[in-house]
């Protein structure tokens, strides 16, 4: 199924993924370029009379609802989402790799609580099979055993840096970020349950259950896969 629209891929996927929205709905904010379309557009139908509540996954979606007139809540008001959009560094099939904007453990929380889990991406994202590292919430404590962990399990473990200040970057729930690249993923839910077992790992970037993906397209168009 497409739907044509004529903006960047990025835009077209989230714009066209917010219309899925219902009055009345709780909805999870995902974090990143290609959700924040999502949002924007939200908040546009909110000034035109929609009524929502959105719950978000990280301070970058919070503030962005904020600013755009969402009514913001919480899990403990809300335990159960009508709808979760959110982007994705890689996906295949339905089955994708999150955590760029080291979110990814309030990002499963909200899709794991969601009635339906909608990724939203552009064509660049889109892969037969997983590659991209995996991010991983570690507690700094763990460090050390994480990365031996990981290399048990095939995988080359690098603490992400930042970039606009000294030393790791540190995720909302105040831990360090860590990328694993494990190569060629063939049976991502597979490791995907072998890095939960990990001893100090917080949550891992690999995402199944996805029921729904919006890639935009170079042409504006925005091809709709559903589960």
């Amino acid at each position: 199924m497409k739907n044509q629209h004529k903006c960047n891929p990025r835009q077209a996927a989230g714009e066209c993924a917010a219309k899925l929205v219902e009055n009345g709905m709780v909805v999870g904010l995902g974090t990143g370029s290609t959700t924040a379309y999502a949002i924007k557009e939200l908040g546009r139908r909110v000034a035109d009379g929609l009524e929502i509540q959105g719950v978000p996954t990280s301070y970058q979606s919070s503030f962005l609802g904020a600013e755009n007139g969402i009514t913001l809540t919480t899990l403990d008001e809300h335990p159960e989402i009508d709808i979760d959009i959110d982007g994705a560094d890689q996906i295949a099939g339905f089955t994708a790799i999150k955590g760029g904007g080291a979110a990814h453990t309030r990002e499963k929380i909200v899709a794991l609580s969601s009635k339906k889990f909608v990724v939203v991406v552009d064509e660049s994202k889109c892969s037969d099979i997983l590659s991209h590292p995996v991010p991983i919430e570690v507690l700094p404590f763990a460090l050390k055993l994480v990365i031996k962990q990981l290399a048990e399990l095939g995988g080359k473990a690098e603490l992400r840096m930042g970039v606009s200040k000294d030393g790791p970057v540190i995720s909302d729930n105040g831990n360090f970020i860590m990328d694993a690249d494990f190569g060629r993923i063939d049976d991502p839910d597979s490791l995907g349950k072998k890095l939960s077992q990990c001893c100090g790992i917080v949550e891992h970037g690999i995402f199944t259950g996805v029921d729904a993906v919006y890639i935009g397209k170079k042409d504006g168009s925005v091809d709709i896969r559903e589960a």
